[in-house]
């Protein structure tokens, strides 16, 4: 066996006051931790916003479920086009959907709404009518640029022109200026 090169010190002998000293340090540090305790585990989200409060929400409306003002009968609505995007400027995006009735025959006219989402409760509801369908107009080539809804819109001479055939094509530009939408005829377009 070997001998240590120090000699043995004087504190490596314990004496009551060492176990004292320990015995206050553990019940110190216990009586910490029942205070200072990490928030409980869950699985669960947050809780929504009070009452008041808007919702952050950052995805754009969902159609489904809107109630579009739009009659329809018997049939179902029929969304056939959608695009998102911030129109207003406001940091939120919002849903312009080109809607229709699932007629079962014939060329039913379209209507184009645009969505947002309820100050209150955050659902999707119609705030702008674009196209209003007793115009009778169908829109294509249906798309968002820069901040602004653009179209295609095929419609009718008048009425005597039958729903098969469309007569009038118009292209149409909507933007937000000063608290509505406005339409303007986008540069380069032709109407025949």
């Amino acid at each position: 066996m070997q001998q240590s090169a120090v000699p043995e010190l004087a504190h490596t002998h314990t004496r009551p006051i060492h176990w004292l000293a320990t015995a206050t340090a553990l019940a110190g540090v216990v009586a910490l931790s029942s205070v200072l305790q990490p928030n409980p585990a869950t699985a669960a989200q947050a809780a929504a916003p009070g009452p008041g409060t808007a919702p952050a929400v950052t995805t754009a409306p969902d159609p489904a479920g809107v109630d579009f003002p739009l009659e329809c009968g018997p049939v179902k609505e029929l969304v056939l086009k959608k695009v998102s995007g911030d129109l207003d400027g406001d940091g939120r995006p919002e849903t312009v959907v080109v809607v229709h009735c699932d007629a079962p025959m014939g060329t039913p006219p379209d209507g184009v709404y645009v969505l947002t989402r309820s100050a209150d409760t955050g659902r999707p509801r119609v705030v702008a009518t674009l196209v209003e369908p007793k115009d009778r107009i169908t829109v294509t080539d249906f798309a968002l640029r820069d901040g602004a809804v653009l179209a295609t819109l095929l419609g009718y001479s008048s009425a005597d022109v039958p729903s098969c055939c469309p007569d009038v094509k118009d292209s149409a530009k909507w933007a937000w200026k000063n608290g509505a939408f406005v339409r303007s005829t986008p540069a380069g377009a032709q109407t025949v």
